[in-house]
């Protein structure tokens, strides 16, 4: 049956042609399908007089007949045949659009294109997941990890509707909407001088042998800050880790000490004996965790309304929640 509840329009013309109007179309099919114009009629919801106009403009405007009326019963004509197909068909894709657009207007629908840094994705995606699974079962979220510079093109670009990410970032174009912030703990092998003290000065930091992440990394670039903020002039790297895995591993094995979120530190260490955390003295060094998406967004408040239901959802983990 055609679609009820779709509105008519005049006929317009396209390259000199005029064209049939939707009311017309929904007409023509309904009488294809009831083959009698009073119960094609009751069917849409448009008088007999009406309905039977509306079929004899489409008939004008195409230059086929299209119905064959008797007094008994109506017949399509062979032209009437091969068109109904093409007009269902038609009337069936332009529901499909208003379905669409309705979906695209109700919120947490379709797709969501999330980019998440690796610092993050592991320890954080679990209870992303978690939340659109219970809260938001319609969101269709697809999930990239990627490197901070390949997530913000991925933005500017539109591959990407949405960052999660450490901030700021500075960008024009982008806006922030806060999440967290986490403080840095410092990984260190056993028997190490530092392994398991609370209270560390900042300063202690300018005579370790610090591994870094690649370059690439945000958080690479967040430790090498902390120690510029703690005095120290430079930080000489001999070894690197592609992510934090691979880093804890090195340190393990004795190579030296690194920095870890507070959000990575179970999941990388409880894995390994072998090694120790320490803690800053107050205030410990940082990182803040934010949602980012492009500034003027159509899905705006959408976005506003996830960090709000996620900053809730991340109560549980070692951060400090950050209201937007």
């Amino acid at each position: 049956m055609a679609r009820a509840g779709i509105t008519g329009v005049t006929g317009t013309k396209a390259h000199g042609r005029r064209q049939p109007s939707l009311s017309q179309l929904r007409a023509f099919a309904a009488v294809a399908e009831h083959l009698h114009f009073r119960d094609a009629a009751a069917a849409i919801g448009m008088s007999q007089p009406a309905l039977s106009g509306a079929v004899a403009a489409l008939e004008e405007t195409l230059g086929v007949t299209l119905v064959e009326r008797t007094t008994r019963k109506v017949l399509l004509s062979p032209a009437g045949e091969r068109l109904a197909v093409r007009a269902k068909a038609v009337l069936a894709e332009v529901g499909a659009l208003l379905e669409e657009a309705a979906a695209v207007r109700a919120p947490f629908t379709g797709a969501l294109r999330l980019g998440v840094i690796p610092t993050v994705a592991p320890y954080l995606l679990p209870t992303v997941l978690g939340l659109v699974h219970e809260r938001y079962p319609s969101l269709d979220l697809q999930v990239h990890e990627e490197q901070t510079a390949g997530l913000l093109d991925g933005l500017a670009t539109g591959r990407l509707d949405l960052l999660l990410l450490a901030v700021p970032l500075g960008v024009p174009g982008v806006a922030e909407i806060p999440l967290y912030d986490e403080d840095f703990v410092l990984v260190t092998p056993l028997g190490h001088p530092l392994g398991g003290r609370e209270g560390i000065p900042r300063a202690a930091l300018r005579e370790l042998n610090l591994l870094l992440l690649d370059e690439g990394h945000c958080l690479r670039d967040q430790a090498l800050d902390i120690c510029r903020e703690a005095g120290r002039a430079d930080a000489p790297v001999t070894t690197t880790a592609a992510g934090l895995a691979t880093l804890v591993q090195l340190v393990a094995g004795g190579l030296g000490v690194t920095l870890l979120p507070r959000t990575a530190l179970t999941v990388e260490t409880s894995r390994n004996g072998s090694l120790l955390t320490g803690y800053f003295a107050d205030p410990a060094p940082t990182r803040r965790v934010a949602l980012a998406m492009r500034t003027g967004a159509a899905r705006a408040a959408e976005y506003t309304e996830l960090a709000a239901a996620l900053r809730e959802a991340l109560r549980p983990l070692p951060v400090r929640l950050v209201r937007g």
